[in-house]
């Protein structure tokens, strides 16, 4: 039997330097648990990084780009041209992810999957050209077998680069018009849920384009029923370059054993496929935010995940996991910054 990269082992925890962690928790000098998340944030960050002490240094921002052919069911707000004007967006600094990036001082690896609209050479992106977008999945198979498996190479490739970038914590981005329908048609394939509960507005459909998109999911669900019982096979006929770029960049963090923060909707559907397809990169993930689309609470739930924020987010690129970044650092600071009760000749509470 054939095991593909992304099937073998990802790194495990240290679970003695979250034990030591934690110990160090309870004898900081503040009430226990009185810094609620942040504390078990500093907790599992120890078991990610291997010491007591966790710290942050580097990150790295992936921003994967990718049209998709099931736009031409009417399921969008915006023109697929806006993907390709993005990625001049992204490299000359003006789109709210190139913001972020700058503010965090971090890493921008902007990828081109694969736009409708030819593009030149951008100088900052590269261009993979896996084809003109992925094609129209409520008729065929949105990709090839060997378009998913050069996507999720892709997203390795990138997690390799963040390693050896020294980079020590790993955020995905998704551009693609078109993308929130496959996305929300990858989570009903995942969670065996109807459309009409996971479909939302996306850039910004009215109710009756909702209507119309869960349509047109439905419709292809139908189609691929025969095949859908496959995390890989429903990534293939259902996804995106972008999102199978996501999820191979998961895994490969996982098997590298670099943290990863999940970004929204679209970047969860990613990490729950990644998590179907080796449940070993759970332990990786943390997630940012909980974001404005009806689904996106269902696939965190599945993947019993707590987001850091809520924020009625709904952009994507990576946005809402670049917000949180702060969150992280502050937790690692005061984890590895304040006196213990000793140190500071604090009486502890008796025990």
């Amino acid at each position: 039997m054939t095991v593909f990269w992304w099937q073998h082992p990802c790194k495990t925890l240290d679970s003695e330097a979250s034990s030591r962690a934690l110990q160090r928790q309870q004898q900081l000098t503040k009430p226990a648990g009185s810094l609620g998340r942040l504390e078990q944030l500093a907790v599992t960050l120890a078991g990610l990084q291997g010491r007591d002490r966790p710290a942050l240094s580097k990150t790295w921002i992936a921003l994967f780009a990718g049209d998709h052919g099931v736009v031409e069911e009417g399921i969008s707000a915006y023109p697929q041209a806006v993907t390709g004007q993005m990625l001049h967006n992204f490299v000359n600094g003006g789109a709210a992810i190139s913001v972020l990036a700058r503010q965090l001082n971090a890493e921008l690896d902007v990828v081109d999957l694969g736009t409708a609209i030819p593009l030149p050479p951008l100088p900052g992106v590269r261009h993979l050209q896996l084809g003109a977008g992925t094609r129209n999945f409520a008729r065929e198979a949105a990709m090839t077998t060997g378009q998913c498996q050069a996507a999720l190479e892709a997203g390795r490739d990138s997690a390799h680069r963040a390693v050896a970038s020294g980079c020590d914590l790993f955020i995905g981005g998704e551009m693609g018009i078109g993308n929130t329908t496959a996305a929300a048609a990858m989570a009903c394939a995942l969670l065996r849920q109807p459309a009409t509960l996971l479909v939302g507005p996306g850039t910004g459909l009215d109710a009756k384009g909702v209507a119309h998109k869960a349509q047109v999911i439905e419709r292809a669900l139908r189609v691929h029923q025969a095949v859908l019982s496959d995390p890989l096979q429903v990534l293939q006929y259902l996804g995106g370059f972008e999102i199978a770029a996501l999820t191979g960049a998961y895994l490969g963090c996982a098997q590298a054993g670099v943290p990863v923060l999940v970004d929204g909707f679209i970047c969860t559907v990613a990490a729950l496929c990644a998590v179907r397809l080796n449940p070993g990169a759970r332990d990786w993930l943390l997630f940012a935010h909980q974001g404005a689309e009806p689904g996106h609470r269902q696939v965190l739930e599945v993947l019993q995940a707590e987001p850091l924020l809520e924020l009625g987010l709904r952009l994507g690129e990576g946005s809402g996991a670049a917000l949180a970044v702060p969150l992280l650092h502050m937790a690692c600071a005061l984890h590895g910054q304040m006196a213990t009760f000793t140190e500071a000749a604090v009486a502890d509470r008796p025990a």
